[in-house]
């Protein structure tokens, strides 16, 4: 043991007790996912407070030359049985009671027990030191190491920082409008039954304003039950902030909820609010559920949807390589889906996995902020099958169960989802996000990471030709972007049920009048083939301004292909606003097929004979009868005109603006819509709005791109020298980070969009390794090429699909089925199992790779 004090003593100057900030990885190895419940348990280094698996330890001792890690191991203990219960088997459960995760009568988060050893291992010899051990030793060793033990094991790991615990849900706060609410003296009596929905006729899931007395539906649920959000529309055209749930009031409280804080609330003056309206409170009784017990029935019944998951069937489970499960860690499971099937694709492969020793020895000190790190532990830990074990017994002594269960230990992929997440609006949350979204922003990163040498994602890169032809003058237009994903449009009247689809509406209308129970849902059928000619067929351009005409006419546009690329992702464009502009999904069967030939959309490019419209840009938006004065001049040149713009007002389309305002967006961002679609109109224009509330800069005041965001600043003093920083480390120029940055705002996350995808704008703006423009840079060199694209027949097969449960991509649940030799598998999570009758009918996104004749 004197030996080991030595030692001890030696490398005490590289022990660290954990400050408050530090970032403590003890749940979770940088490189794999081992644990310190896997076997050797889990080293964590006392200097960086990195956690290692038993084969990555060593690794981090030579390159790192620390040499004290804190060893934890878990074993799991056998559960108790419990008292009450004196058979064998799991004790019954207990019904959810409250919304609440955690606590008594809330929903049950099952922490199992372990055992714990803990103790500090000196490499490279492995000497062991126990907390009983340092009685032993010098007070300087001791107390430091005593201090470095007890403060790592109490720290918060950065897993468990991202994990809730305890919520709950029914803790309601007063209102701050409830004291002061002002009510209309309107003479509005609310009866105490036959209640309906103003605008509707809806006759459930009413409520009634607390400022008017008017009775609106509430909002629509997940599922496709509740109301039509007329009750959030009337907010927000009259901003009175408080509604009661009609059928919820009782002598002891109500339901009610502020639309203004956007959540249930409390009102101490509720009687006295209701007595307003002719409500004797201590009088009426309950005819609906609370939102708490819709709630709760909901959260109890999150995935069973029948038909996606095949829950109607006995699945057999599955496991080995590329079979592991991926955990759920809170509305995960949009990530999950894509994540499965991009490491089911040969470069993906390639690039992460085959390469990951040479990925590994190459990482960074900090392996859990390196993209290319992390997603090489992810794809090694879904391919290699270490993980691909079943999920350990409920509890021993248990019956067995009549059907397998399924699940796996699976991976949760914590750090991956923190580090692709990060400074995200939405993927850095918990929230239920857009498959289709992910998959784009993991490309994104992918593009980011991969500037010099081999990049997975040309595995879905293509070029879209686009052809307009003015329809005065016949002359032509070409143009080509590039594009990953193919959307394809959903026409819903080639129906081929029609006639079933009228008769399931007549006899919904007949229940809504009659008050009876709505009859089942029929689910439109649509051809494969209408859905292709859907998207092949020219689109008419009523506001084209021709070069030719030099004026405003109409166009027809016509998309195709000018590159297959070996892997196309189809969407199916299943998403859609309804006339009152609230999100809706179209419920919708395709038959798609296992096979598809696009050879028919290839582009041809300019037909012989045919002439191209002259390449004159438009006259700017603006108003005609002021001068127009720019910045060119103070901060431009003639070659190149990239910082002018108007600086004065554009002209904006004031009717479009009002029916946005209307609808309760604000003024600044109604502005915006419009500018930002040309004046093409509300459709567009609400397109615009819904895509861009959650930016940070929604409702700012209006700064058009390339001006200044105060009168007498320049761009220059309005461009954020981190966000330069931080542009530039990517390896793009001062120039062209400078240029992002003022074509988007200042805002980073749009100025890196906006710069990968104005790759072709800024080839005269040279990229350098070090970030350095080419006046800098030591030797002069090309101007980097166009983007990479593939190209080769278009023949492709399915091998796989994501389909989403639910009536919005912000929330529901998402599962995937792949195809492993010629075997359908189904991957809900952590559940994988051979897929019976995989629903290719109802996908949202299809995943097809070309087939080599």
């Amino acid at each position: 043991m004197a030996e080991v004090s030595e030692v001890l003593m030696s490398v005490l100057s590289t022990i660290r007790v954990p400050r408050p900030g530090d970032r403590v990885h003890k749940d979770e190895c940088a490189l794999s996912f081992s644990s310190p419940e896997s076997e050797g348990g889990l080293y964590v280094c006392m200097n960086s407070f990195l956690g290692f698996g038993s084969q990555y330890v060593d690794r981090h001792h030579t390159r790192s030359g620390q040499r004290a890690y804190l060893h934890i191991s878990r074993t799991r203990k056998a559960p108790k049985e419990d008292e009450e219960n004196s058979g064998s088997g799991d004790p019954p459960k207990k019904k959810p009671t409250r919304l609440a995760i955690g606590i008594e009568g809330g929903f049950n988060v099952e922490q199992e027990q372990y055992e714990e050893e803990v103790k500090v291992v000196l490499f490279p010899d492995r000497q062991e030191v126990a907390s009983d051990d340092l009685a032993t030793m010098p007070d300087l060793v001791r107390e430091r190491v005593s201090l470095a033990m007890a403060g790592l094991m109490s720290a918060d790991s950065v897993s468990h920082a991202l994990q809730v615990q305890q919520w709950d849900g029914e803790v309601r706060a007063e209102s701050r409008h409830a004291v002061e609410l002002k009510q209309l003296d309107n003479g509005t009596k609310i009866p105490p039954s036959g209640w309906r929905c103003e605008v509707c006729d809806l006759q459930e899931n009413l409520w009634m304003n607390l400022s008017d007395g008017r009775v609106f539906c509430g909002r629509r649920y997940f599922d496709g039950s509740g109301g039509n959000n007329h009750a959030l529309l009337h907010f927000q055209q009259s901003g009175h902030p408080l509604a009661v749930k009609l059928g919820t009031i009782t002598p002891d409280g109500a339901d009610v909820y502020s639309y203004d804080e956007d959540d249930m609330v409390l009102d101490p003056k509720l009687p006295e609010h209701l007595s307003h309206f002719g409500i004797d409170m201590m009088t009426m009784e309950k005819t609906e559920h609370t939102m708490t017990e819709l709630e709760i029935a909901v959260n109890q019944r999150v995935g069973e949807w029948e038909v996606i998951q095949e829950s109607g069937a006995t699945l057999r489970p599955l496991s080995g390589p590329g079979l592991t499960g991926m955990k759920n860690l809170g509305n995960s499971c949009y990530l999950n889906s894509v994540m499965q099937v991009l490491f089911t694709v040969p470069d993906f492969q390639s690039k992460y996995v085959s390469n990951i020793d040479k990925i590994f020895d190459e990482a960074p000190s900090d392996p859990t902020q390196d993209f290319k790190t992390q997603v090489a532990k992810l794809g090694y830990g879904l391919l290699s099958g270490e993980y691909s074990k079943p999920a350990p017994d409920p509890g021993e002594g248990s019956e067995p169960s009549s059907e397998p269960r399924g699940d796996q230990v699976g991976i949760a992929a914590r750090m991956f989802k923190a580090l692709v997440g990060r400074g995200h609006p939405e993927f850095s949350t918990n929230r239920q996000q857009d498959a289709q979204e992910f998959l784009l922003h993991f490309i994104n990163m992918v593009e980011r990471n991969c500037r010099s040498g081999v990049n997975p994602s040309e595995a879905f890169r293509f070029l879209v030709e686009e052809r307009i032809v003015c329809q005065q003058s016949q002359k032509a237009k070409y143009t080509q972007r590039v594009d990953y994903i193919l959307q394809l449009p959903v026409p819903m009247d080639q129906a081929t049920n029609t006639e079933e689809l009228q008769e399931a509406e007549r006899r919904r209308e007949e229940a809504d009048s009659s008050g009876a129970p709505p009859p089942a849902p029929v689910r439109a059928c649509i051809p494969f083939t209408a859905c292709m000619a859907a998207l092949s067929e020219p689109e008419t351009l009523t506001d084209f301004w021709s070069s030719a005409a030099q004026a405003k006419t109409t166009a027809t546009k016509t998309t195709r292909f000018a590159s297959f690329p070996d892997h196309m992702v189809i969407q199916v464009k299943k998403f859609t606003f309804g006339q009152d502009w609230v999100p809706k999904k179209l419920d919708v069967s395709i038959d798609v097929p296992d096979t598809l030939d696009l050879t028919a959309l290839r582009g041809t490019g300019q037909q012989p004979g045919e002439e191209l419209l002259p390449e004159v840009a438009p006259p700017p938006l603006m108003t005609p009868d002021v001068e127009v004065k720019g910045i060119l001049g103070s901060h431009g040149n003639e070659e190149d005109d990239s910082l002018y713009s108007p600086l004065l007002s554009p002209v904006l389309d004031d009717s479009t603006v009002s029916q946005l305002c209307e609808m309760g967006f604000p003024l600044e961002a109604c502005r915006k819509a419009v500018y930002y679609t040309g004046n093409t109109g509300i459709d567009a224009a609400m397109n615009w709005v819904m895509g861009h509330m959650d930016d940070p800069d929604f409702s700012a005041p209006m700064v058009l791109p390339g001006t200044s965001s105060a009168p007498g600043t320049t761009p220059t003093e309005s461009v954020s020298e981190e966000h330069l920083a931080t542009i530039v480390s990517m390896g793009f120029s001062r120039d062209q980070a400078t240029r992002a940055l003022r074509a988007t705002s200042n805002v980073l996350e749009r100025a890196v969009d906006w710069i990968f995808s104005h790759l072709d704008d800024l080839e005269s703006m040279e990229v350098s390794e070090g970030g350095r423009s080419a006046a800098e840079s030591e030797g002069s060199r090309e101007p980097p090429p166009g983007p990479k694209v593939r190209d080769g027949p278009g023949k492709y097969e399915l091998f796989a699909f994501i389909s989403h449960m639910g009536t919005s991509t912000m929330c529901g649940h998402y599962v995937c089925h792949i195809k492993k030799d010629q075997q359908w598998v189904i991957f809900n999570d952590q559940k994988v199992c051979a897929s019976e009758k995989p629903p290719k009918d109802l996908g949202y996104l299809y995943f097809y790779r070309r087939v080599t004749e």
